[in-house]
C-alpha cells in the first residue's frame, strides 16, 4: 500500500506543482518539463505496482451487474480525454475535458471495485482531478472558449476512442481481469 500512496503523492504533487508554486515552476523553464514528466511517470509506475501488490481489504460489495455501467462510463471517459485534441463540437463546451474524463474514469472504477486499495487509487485520482479543476479555475479566471469544433473532429475522436478502448480492455483481459463479466464481486 505504501508504493500506491507514494505513487499518488508523486502524481498529485507533480501536477499541482505549477498551480501551487508557479514562481518555482517558471524559474525552471523548459528544463523543468523533464523532471516533472519523470515524476509523473514514476508516480504511475508506483501506483500500478502498489495497486497490484496491495492486500485485498473489502470495504463494500459492488452491485451485481454494475460492470456494464462501468464499461459504458469508461467509453465516455476515454472520449472526454480526446475532446481537446480532436476539436469536436464539445471543445468549446467543456472547459476541462481531460480532468472531467478522469473524474468519470475514477467514478466508473469505484462502482466496480470496493476494496481499500481501489478506494485509495481511484478515489485519490478523482479527488485530484476535481481539485485540479478548481485550482485552474481560480488561478486562470474566466474561461476563454476556443473556436467551435466540427463534427469531423468528433468522428475522429470516436474512432480513436474505440481503438484505445479495445486496447485498454484487452490489456485488462491479459492481466486477468475481464471487464465484460458484468459483476466483479
Amino acid at each position: 500500500m505504501i508504493l500506491l500512496i507514494l505513487g499518488l503523492i508523486l502524481w498529485i504533487g507533480a501536477h499541482f506543482f505549477k498551480r501551487l508554486a508557479p514562481d518555482a515552476r517558471t524559474k525552471m523553464g523548459n528544463k523543468g518539463r523533464g523532471p516533472i514528466a519523470l515524476s509523473i511517470l514514476a508516480g504511475v509506475v508506483l501506483m500500478v505496482l502498489g495497486y497490484r501488490a496491495a492486500e485485498f481489504t473489502s470495504v463494500y460489495t459492488p452491485v451485481p451487474g454494475i460492470g456494464h455501467l462501468n464499461n459504458l462510463l469508461m467509453l465516455v471517459a476515454v472520449f472526454f480525454f480526446g475532446i481537446g485534441s480532436a476539436k469536436g463540437v464539445l471543445v468549446d463546451k467543456v472547459r476541462h475535458p481531460m480532468l472531467t474524463g478522469m473524474v468519470i474514469f475514477a467514478f466508473a472504477h469505484l462502482l466496480v471495485n470496493g476494496d481499500l486499495a481501489s478506494i485509495i487509487l481511484f478515489g485519490g485520482l478523482g479527488l485530484w482531478a476535481i481539485v485540479q479543476m478548481l485550482l485552474i479555475n481560480s488561478g486562470d479566471g474566466a474561461w476563454e472558449r476556443p473556436a467551435p469544433g466540427t463534427l469531423k473532429g468528433d468522428i475522429k475522436n470516436a474512432i480513436i476512442t474505440l481503438v484505445i478502448y479495445v486496447v485498454v480492455t484487452g490489456l485488462h483481459v491479459f492481466l486477468g481481469h475481464n471487464p465484460f463479466m458484468g459483476s466483479y464481486a
